[in-house]
């Protein structure tokens, strides 16, 4: 069983039934006892009262009288006792009728026995009345019926015990491990965005509530962690910027000067264009760090996705000709996107240029756009190696370069992903990946919030950023 709480509900039915069981086994045993001594007291008592019929001068009577007072005293009973009278030296001078002439066996060095007979087990009891030991025996056919119902009603009860228990253990198991649900729901939405929230400490002081303070304290040193890297990244970034562009610009100005020979404006290029790249990588990582921490404050509005992709596909149509590939887009739908144009053209440039280098000469890339009422989803699809399964998500995180992918393809900074998840998170939408039809090529999909074009043109504000009216 996977569920914590089923297996305490099962532990609970089987402890308890477990329980149930013993005591009930233990009762079994002390009725069983129970119900022989009354037999033994039965015996008893038939013994007394053959004893006070036959008198105390019982020793002088003849063996006929004897037999005679016996029979007046115990043929009424003879259904219910069987009895044998004899002495050592005159043999048996008794026999009840039931007995049939035969004697009940005589266990020596025991007074209280059980004897198997013809009718079933026989309870005997061996009594002296010198010079004549008296042997009584009672059937234990009756006992054995009381004893076969216990077993038959402790069976039922345990299985409606063991049933009832079940429920019961799930029901204190739901209860019970309430507090440690709040704690998963809680820890499960503590993310990189909301490392400020903290889980409720229950007021009961036990070993939940240690739990939740430890794991509060956790949280903490994770948010003071995270906020120190947040600002490490963020003031790195920005003080390299200005040594960065000191570099360039002594560079730039040696090549203009023309003092250089051909090797030197050679290397002087180069330095130039990683100068270019490690700046952007800057910008990107400052990018990044900013959207994280949520310094960013997009103005979202409702936009007409079919314009913003109209736009789009003039610089697409170019690069993909640069690439010598192919691109086309098809949009439907009328709903309206709520974003801001200048970033969602960002995210679709940078997943365009995964796929153009992503795609063999003269491969296809398709855009697919759909607007609805509460989503507009976009699917880039391109014809090239594709990804595993396996790293479908691994490839929105930063510095990514798989192996997978052409060299070309990891060239880039390996943020490019990264920044398009940025993007769409700070839009409240999500990004993920797909291999694309037949298991060949790459499709990643973005999803924003949208609204149908029906509905008014009222502002809509949502957390972290400012919604301006519908403009289209």
């Amino acid at each position: 069983m996977k569920s914590f709480g089923a297996r305490m509900a099962l532990w609970y039915a089987v402890a308890a039934a477990s329980t149930f069981a013993c005591l009930f086994l233990v009762g079994y045993y002390l009725l069983q006892g129970y119900l022989i001594h009354g037999l033994d007291i039965l015996n008893q008592s038939e013994f007394e009262q053959i004893k006070a019929h036959l008198g105390p001068d019982y020793r002088t009577l003849s063996a006929a009288v004897i037999d005679q007072r016996i029979r007046e005293t115990t043929e009424y009973a003879s259904v219910l006792f069987y009895i044998d009278i004899h002495g050592r030296d005159t043999g048996t001078i008794f026999y009840s009728s039931n007995l049939k002439g035969r004697s009940i066996p005589d266990i020596k060095g025991m007074r209280k026995y059980d004897v198997d007979w013809d009718s079933g087990q026989l309870r005997v009891g061996e009594f002296i009345m010198a010079p004549y030991d008296v042997i009584i025996a009672t059937p234990e056919a009756q006992l054995a019926g009381v004893m076969d119902g216990y077993a038959e009603v402790c069976a039922a009860l345990l299985a409606l015990m063991l049933a009832m228990s079940i429920a019961i253990g799930f029901g204190l198991s739901h209860l019970a491990l309430r507090p440690i649900r709040a704690i998963r729901a809680t820890a499960s939405r503590i993310g990189s965005d909301n490392l400020s929230e903290r889980i409720v400490v229950p007021e009961v002081r036990d070993e939940i509530s240690a739990l939740v303070s430890l794991l509060n304290a956790m949280f903490d040193r994770l948010e003071s962690s995270f906020k120190n890297v947040r600002r490490f990244a963020a003031d790195a970034s920005h003080e390299l910027k200005t040594p960065l562009s000191l570099v360039r610009l002594h560079a730039e100005k040696l090549l203009a000067a023309g003092t250089l020979s051909h090797e030197s404006e050679e290397g002087v290029q180069t330095m130039l264009e990683e100068l270019a790249r490690l700046t952007s990588t800057i910008e990107e990582l400052l990018f990044l760090s900013q959207a994280e921490s949520h310094t960013i404050t997009l103005q979202l509005a409702p936009h007409d996705p079919e314009a913003l992709l109209a736009n789009f596909n003039i610089d697409a149509q170019v690069l993909a000709e640069h690439h010598r590939v192919h691109f086309t887009y098809v949009h439907d739908g009328e709903g309206v996107a709520i974003c801001e144009p200048r970033w969602v053209r960002r995210v679709l440039l940078n997943l365009l240029s995964n796929a153009v280098h992503a795609s063999p000469p003269g491969g296809r890339i398709e855009l697919r756009s759909h607007s609805g009422d509460s989503l507009w989803r976009v699917e880039v699809v391109d014809q090239g190696p594709g990804v595993p399964s396996s790293e479908h998500e691994h490839i929105f995180d930063r510095f990514v370069r798989l192996q997978s992918a052409p060299t070309s393809e990891r060239e880039g900074s390996g943020l490019g992903l990264a920044i398009c998840r940025g993007i769409i998170e700070l839009h409240h939408g999500r990004i993920f990946a797909e291999s694309g039809a037949g298991g060949r090529g790459l499709r990643v999909v973005f999803e924003i919030p949208a609204r149908a074009r029906a509905i008014g043109r009222a502002a809509i504000t949502t957390p972290g950023a400012r919604v301006l009216p519908e403009s289209v």
